[in-house]
C-alpha cells in the first residue's frame, strides 16, 4: 500500500478527513496518515479574486518533510483558482509528490442550498482520488464515472464512481512508468 501524508490546511472537518483515509484506501490503495495541519499560507490569498491560490498552496505543502516517496495531499476549506480559471476544486502535480483539494465549492451552502455532510464527505473523496491519481501518474480519463475524468462541475462531479475505472486501476497495477517531470495539473475547473 502506497503511503500519504493527509495535511489540513487552516481546519477542514475531520469526520471529512476519516472519510478521505477510508475513501483513498478502497479506491487507490493509498494508506492515509493525518499529518499536523498547516496554517493557510496567508500569501495564497488574492483579494482582487476573494480567492486562494492553488499554485501558492501546493508550494506550502513542498515544504514539509516527508518520508522518501511519500505523496501529501492538503486539503483547504478556502476556494481556489488558478490565474487562467475562475476556480478549481483541486490541483496536483502530475507524477509528483503533493496535490490539494477545496471543500469550499463541494459545499451545497456554497451554491445556496442545505448543507449536506454526506454529499460533501462522498465529493471530497471522489476529489481527492483524482488528485491523488495525478500524483501517482494518471491523467485525464475518458470514462465519465472514472474518477480521473475531468469535472466541468458539480455534475460531472456526482455522476462519478470513486473507484477508478479499469484502465485506470491497470495503469495503477502496472506502475504507470511515465517520463514526463513533474508539473502542476487542474482539475475541476470551470470555463474563466
Amino acid at each position: 500500500m502506497r503511503a500519504l501524508g493527509l495535511v489540513p490546511l487552516g481546519s477542514p472537518p475531520g469526520e471529512v478527513l476519516d472519510r478521505l483515509n477510508a475513501g483513498l484506501a478502497e479506491a487507490l490503495g493509498v494508506h492515509a496518515l493525518r499529518l499536523a495541519g498547516l496554517p493557510d499560507p496567508p500569501e495564497a490569498f488574492d483579494a482582487s479574486r476573494d480567492q486562494w491560490s492553488a499554485v501558492t498552496m501546493l508550494r506550502a505543502l513542498l515544504t514539509r518533510t516527508t518520508a522518501d516517496g511519500e505523496h501529501l495531499l492538503g486539503v483547504t476549506e478556502r476556494d481556489l483558482f488558478v490565474p487562467v480559471l475562475t476556480f478549481v476544486y483541486g490541483q496536483a502535480q502530475l507524477r509528483g509528490r503533493v496535490a490539494v483539494i477545496s471543500l469550499a465549492r463541494l459545499r451545497p451552502e456554497f451554491h445556496g442550498l442545505r448543507p449536506d455532510a454526506e454529499l460533501v464527505a462522498r465529493r471530497a473523496v471522489k476529489e481527492a482520488v483524482h488528485e491523488v491519481g495525478h500524483t501517482l501518474g494518471l491523467v485525464h480519463c475518458i470514462d465519465r464515472r472514472c474518477p480521473m475524468a475531468l469535472s466541468l462541475g458539480l455534475d460531472d462531479l456526482d455522476f462519478k464512481s470513486a473507484a477508478p475505472c479499469s484502465s485506470c486501476a491497470a495503469l495503477l497495477r502496472g506502475g504507470l512508468a511515465m517520463p514526463d517531470p513533474p508539473q502542476p495539473t487542474t482539475s475541476r475547473r470551470a470555463n474563466p
